[in-house]
């Protein structure tokens, strides 16, 4: 009596394929996003690099439309005087029963801009100059100066740091925050303003204002020129 050996190994059905080993697909997107941020950090090292910048670099292109003139004024007002100014902005935002480290923006922003203050020669009544008949003297009254709104300076106004919560900087990823610049721009312009009210700079414009009116009527032979304000009567 005879045995043969008898093969135990199975093959495998025709037409199908070995089920996929699990986390195979985990393992592949894995992959894929370590590459992706590898190249971005690359890119970023790279435009250090001496000769690389103008590879990696970037470009800028103006694709702005033209400036379109919406209104004409004409202006009675002589500036007289102009002061700048700048201001330190320490603007602190907390969310309520969150730590900063998770929600809450803190922004030190330095402002500098520029505030005008002028006297407007058109509201002068009719009445507000006298000439005597020799034309040898005169007495003008004049409104008080004004300051004018302060103007922030872009090139001379910067963010010198901005700290931000987990949740803030994950809002940011995914849209823009302009009304953040727009919260500093605005609180450097009220202290700038407020600053200017202090600073004596409309009684330099009324002033100079007057040292321009007594230099113009006497060149024109006036031999005594006397500027009021508003009610003063000295």
């Amino acid at each position: 009596m005879t045995s043969s050996d008898a093969t135990t190994d199975t093959a495998p059905q025709s037409g199908k394929k070995p089920p996929p080993r699990p986390g195979r697909g985990l393992l592949k997107a894995v992959g894929v996003c370590a590459a992706v941020l590898a190249l971005i950090f690359a890119a970023g090292k790279l435009s250090l690099l001496p000769g690389l910048d103008s590879l990696f670099g970037e470009e800028t292109h103006d694709r702005s439309g033209p400036a379109v003139l919406k209104s004409i004024q004409d202006m009675s007002a002589y500036e007289a005087a102009s002061g700048n100014f700048q201001v330190v902005v320490d603007l602190e935002k907390d969310a309520k029963f969150l730590p900063d480290a998770v929600r809450g923006t803190r922004t030190l922003f330095v402002g500098a801009g520029t505030v005008g203050a002028s006297v407007d020669l058109g509201k002068v009544s009719e009445d507000g100059v006298v000439i005597n008949e020799d034309r040898t003297t005169a007495e003008i009254r004049l409104p008080n100066a004004v300051l004018g709104k302060p103007a922030l300076d872009p090139d001379r106004s910067y963010a010198v740091s901005k700290q931000r919560g987990i949740l803030d900087r994950l809002g940011d990823l995914f849209s823009d925050n302009p009304s953040s610049e727009q919260a500093v721009n605005q609180l450097a312009v009220r202290h700038i303003g407020e600053a200017a009210k202090d600073s004596g700079l409309t009684a330099r414009a009324e002033k100079n204002t007057a040292d321009m009116l007594k230099g113009l009527l006497g060149s024109l032979g006036f031999e005594r020129v006397t500027v009021r304000y508003g009610d003063d009567q000295g």
